[in-house]
């Protein structure tokens, strides 16, 4: 309960679309927070004690907007693929999540793939759209992940999902995620000039996604 003020102020700068925040930069007061210190202690129990936090963000999709896709991706398909790709993403639901509002689906075992999925700018140009897509192979089987309000999932840097749009008439669907990586692929993103922004410079967002024939 403590986060709904600010989470609510957050939708309301921007109504009409769904949109992603980066919560703890817009809001330093939510930094070190219960829920980013539990996610913190979870993802070093499954990933090793060198997991740090790179980024969070606010999902919301409002009522009535079924266009309110998020397409299907892999999340490393967004990322320079560094040789450390460890990620532990946590996807906090502030309202019930349910497939009539947009919940988060996985294809299970698209994380087992050797290689990632080809993804292309959902308008062919990621200047005009920072959005990336997949396509599902017919083998693929989705399966939505309903969850009610304060649950929690936590998934891989490799898992083929998305999230449909928003049909229902009177419920948001906003998520907090916030991610953890290592500290050196964090450092590295950062010397590259990577920050997870849409605002970063267009020739490190071009180079996202390209496996390292080293690693």
């Amino acid at each position: 309960m403590w986060a709904t003020p600010t989470l609510s102020t957050l939708n309301k700068s921007n109504p009409s679309n769904a949109m992603d925040t980066f919560t703890s930069r817009y809001n330093p007061q939510l930094k070190g927070n219960l829920y980013e210190r539990r996610a913190a202690s979870i993802a070093n129990q499954l990933l090793g004690p060198d997991m740090v936090f790179d980024y969070d963000q606010l999902l919301a999709k409002p009522p009535n907007k079924p266009d309110a896709e998020f397409k299907w991706h892999q999340d490393l398909a967004y990322w320079p693929v560094t040789k450390d790709t460890r990620t532990a993403s946590f996807w906090l639901a502030i309202d019930d999540a349910r497939v009539e509002n947009g919940c988060l689906r996985f294809v299970p075992g698209s994380h087992l793939e050797e290689n990632l999925r080809n993804h292309s700018p959902l308008h062919g140009d990621r200047e005009k759209s920072h959005t990336l897509a997949a396509e599902l192979l017919e083998s693929d089987k989705p399966r939505p992940a309903e969850i009610d309000r304060g649950d929690v999932t936590v998934h891989h840097e490799r898992i083929l999902h998305g999230s449909g749009g928003n049909f229902s008439s009177e419920s948001w669907r906003r998520a907090w995620v916030i991610a953890f990586r290592s500290r050196d692929t964090v450092a590295e993103e950062r010397r590259i000039g990577f920050t997870h922004s849409h605002n970063d410079k267009l020739d490190v967002l071009n180079a996202v996604g390209k496996e390292l024939l080293d690693s």
